[in-house]
């Protein structure tokens, strides 16, 4: 007897993000239980069942900690310094996720490229 086939519903986040880094040249990577997206072989932003991981660097921590919906990312108990966590509500506008994906993408763009690592492309 065959196996009932299991389909996992779509992240909806996935494809907003998609969306909302339009043309720009990156990547995919599945990562913390859920989808990460990457510039140049560094993280950016990802997906989570709890919210939106976004990757703000240390300089900026502090103060995009202190935004509404938003916490430091944690890891095995340990406060991860330049990620945070941003709880659905805060990304529940584009205009809200865009403004999260501003924040990363003026760290992430200053750092320099990673070798490519193995990972998902986007389909065009």
């Amino acid at each position: 007897m065959a196996k009932p086939a299991t389909s996992v519903a779509p992240d909806p986040m996935v494809e907003r993000l998609r969306a909302a880094l339009g043309k720009r040249d990156f990547t995919e990577q599945k990562m913390f239980g859920g989808t990460c997206f990457m510039i140049n072989g560094n993280m950016l932003i990802g997906t989570s069942k709890r919210g939106l991981l976004v990757r703000v660097g240390k300089d900026a921590h502090a103060a995009a900690a202190a935004l509404p919906h938003a916490r430091p990312m944690e890891m095995g108990g340990r406060s991860m310094e330049g990620y945070l966590h941003v709880a659905p509500e805060g990304t529940a506008s584009d205009a809200d996720l865009a403004g999260w994906l501003d924040r990363a993408l003026a760290f992430v763009e200053t750092l320099p490229s990673k070798a490519k690592a193995k990972t998902l492309k986007r389909s065009t």
